[in-house]
């Protein structure tokens, strides 16, 4: 008997769409002269990799970021970084830019959004500039 309600993992396409979301997302890192300074220059293909796995891992898809990464730790990870609402803002307008791409049946796009306005929002740790 078929799932009656698949993760969103499943919904959108599995992995291979969170893949395509990450390197649209990060077309938008690379333009951006407050947040690109924030990744790591010689690893931006990590990044894309971690950040892709953990997207599938949170959204219904296999493990893989936690079996090779441990458990996220989202703040403690970010927590290096100067983080102001400045770059929360741009951080999302570039996530809301890759979202858009996937072109998502409009309850995916909310249930997505939502957590990524209140996973930045939680990335914020100082408000200077």
């Amino acid at each position: 008997m078929p799932d009656a309600h698949p993760a969103l993992y499943d919904r959108i396409g599995g992995s291979e769409s969170f893949d395509l979301l990450v390197r649209a997302f990060y077309e938008g890192i690379r333009t951006d002269s407050v947040l690109l300074p924030l990744y790591p220059e010689d690893d931006l293909e990590g990044a894309i990799w971690r950040l892709s796995a953990f997207l599938q891992q949170y959204f219904g898809g296999p493990q893989t970021y936690s079996e090779q990464r441990g458990h996220p730790r989202l703040r403690m990870r970010h927590a290096p970084f100067k983080v102001n609402p400045e770059a929360r803002e741009r951080w999302l307008t570039h996530m809301r830019k890759a979202l858009n791409t996937l072109e998502l049946a409009p309850l995916d796009d909310g249930e997505m959004w939502d957590y990524f306005e209140r996973a930045a929002l939680s990335m914020v740790n100082t408000f200077e500039d």
